[in-house]
């Protein structure tokens, strides 16, 4: 509402701008087609470096992450259709009805409210409703740049292969844009046929609806503390398993989840973020821009210490490594005789590649081809969920699956070695932002956690919420590996 609002707001004094200004006009309104070109994701993710880089330059103080870049986003999707609506209403106005409001001696500030207004009024509020029903879809994918909404069930549903959540989702946007345009249409007939209750009531109801909505902004009564976590089943019972342990200390918490790896580490520095649970892997060539492999603990205490000048704390590692690697299905790795990278890329001219979107722009993705000459037939980017499907359907020969994950031995997948050590270690990492760096009693919350959980606690968490039957949700796994651990 806040962004149709914004967008109302911005559009109308336009509207009029663009019919008495022809040349405004078709710079406006190739602006507002313009946008509605970049896809709704893209736009959302690119507000996220902008007003990060905008922050720093003032001094901080700008939320790069949440409600103002959804804002932002949806209120440049909400122009066009009511840019538009108004530009083609008020040159569709019978020039006599101009002539004659002139003849009468109206200002141009009358006409507008009197006469041009009244007549644009249908043609703009079909605008605005349609407006509503493209900003309601398109907020569901808030949920990428850490704002709350219906896509958190849609996203988690889609990670976890838990049907029923994305269609809640679904089912929930979608109710609510026809609730919104119904009311919408409401106060459109109300205008239309001169029945001020109509509008009124509409009204009424859309401003009641405004306030349920923004009741989860109240003030919390507990100290709030928000957990980041990206896009996949592990990170989503993680986040869990952290917020669990903090909220039974007394803080409220709040989830960021399905945040790729740069806006995580970047919302974490900012404390955008409060804790987040990363790889040794990811930090040390997405963020520090190292290609050398060096041992374990020597990669540990290098990104403690170059985090530390970041103001983060790198609390430890959690017990556990998910790397990065490559992975077929058993019957087709024996009739290849692959069991090394070497293998496969002697075979790799004949064999279709699947991975997640993010692996085939990291830097892990270019060391692995510089170490071994791996040239696929076809390498294509699917969702975690839907890249083991591809293989197990046959759409892929290989992906780049991750080692801490319940689905390889359930699927009986074979685990390609590396013996040029093309990539790094993934031990799973703890790591605070400089909020909580030195608090000594959220710290205290959160250290049992440093070397507690093994890899074979893991994968069985992770296919919990991972298989295609008796799925767990993450909230319960997360349950479940605390009481395995002994926590």
């Amino acid at each position: 509402m806040a962004a149709l609002v914004l967008g109302i707001v911005l559009s109308l004094p336009l509207a009029v701008l663009s019919a008495r200004v022809p040349v405004v006009g078709r710079v406006a309104l190739g602006f507002a087609s313009l946008v509605q070109t970049i896809p709704s994701l893209a736009l959302l993710a690119l507000f996220y470096p902008l007003l990060l880089s905008l922050s720093t330059l003032v001094g901080g103080g700008i939320p790069a992450l949440g409600f103002l870049p959804s804002l932002l986003a949806l209120t440049l999707y909400a122009l066009l259709p009511i840019l538009r609506n108004g530009v083609t209403g008020l040159a569709g106005i019978d020039p006599a009805v101009i002539e004659a409001a002139d003849g009468v001696g109206m200002t141009a500030g009358q006409k507008l409210r009197l006469v041009e207004a009244p007549l644009v009024a249908p043609v703009l509020m079909a605008g605005i409703r349609t407006a509503a029903v493209w900003t309601i879809g398109a907020a569901t994918l808030s949920t990428t740049v850490g704002q709350p909404s219906l896509g958190d069930m849609i996203f988690a549903g889609l990670q976890t292969q838990n049907w029923a959540l994305v269609l809640a989702g679904c089912f929930a946007a979608a109710a609510l844009a026809l609730a919104v345009d119904a009311l919408l249409g409401v106060i459109e007939h109300g205008i239309a046929q001169r029945k001020r209750g109509r509008v009124w009531v509409a009204l009424g109801l859309l401003a009641a609806g405004i306030l349920v909505a923004l009741a989860p902004m109240l003030p919390a009564s507990k100290p709030t503390v928000v957990i980041g976590a990206k896009g996949f089943s592990e990170q989503y019972i993680l986040s869990r398993l952290v917020g669990h342990r903090l909220e039974a200390a007394g803080y409220h918490v709040q989830y960021k989840e399905g945040l790729g790896s740069g806006v995580m580490f970047a919302a974490l520095t900012s404390s955008d973020v409060d804790v987040a649970i990363d790889y040794t892997g990811t930090i040390w060539t997405n963020e520090m821009k190292r290609g050398d492999n060096v041992p374990r603990d020597a990669m540990l205490a290098a990104i403690g210490a170059w985090e530390a000048k970041k103001g983060l704390n790198l609390l430890g590692r959690l017990g556990f490594e998910n790397a990065y690697c490559f992975a077929m299905r058993g019957d087709r790795a024996r009739a290849l005789g692959v069991v090394s990278l070497d293998d496969l890329a002697a075979k790799a001219d004949d064999l279709s590649f699947a991975s997640d979107p993010e692996f085939l722009e990291r830097p892990e993705w270019k060391a692995v081809k510089a170490a071994y000459p791996i040239r696929f037939r076809a390498a294509n980017a699917y969702s975690p969920t839907f890249m083991y499907r591809a293989l197990a359907g046959g759409r892929a020969d290989v992906i780049s699956a991750y080692t801490s994950d319940g689905r390889i031995a359930a699927d009986k997948l074979v685990v390609l070695a590396d013996p040029k050590h093309a990539i790094p270690n993934y031990d799973a990492i703890l790591t605070i932002s400089p909020r909580f760096a030195k608090n000594a009693k959220f710290l205290a919350v959160l250290r049992p956690l440093i070397g507690r959980i093994d890899v074979a606690a893991m994968r069985e968490a992770n296919y919990m919420v991972d298989r295609d039957t008796a799925k767990a949700s993450p909230d319960a796994a997360a349950r479940w590996l605390a009481a395995k651990i002994g926590l």
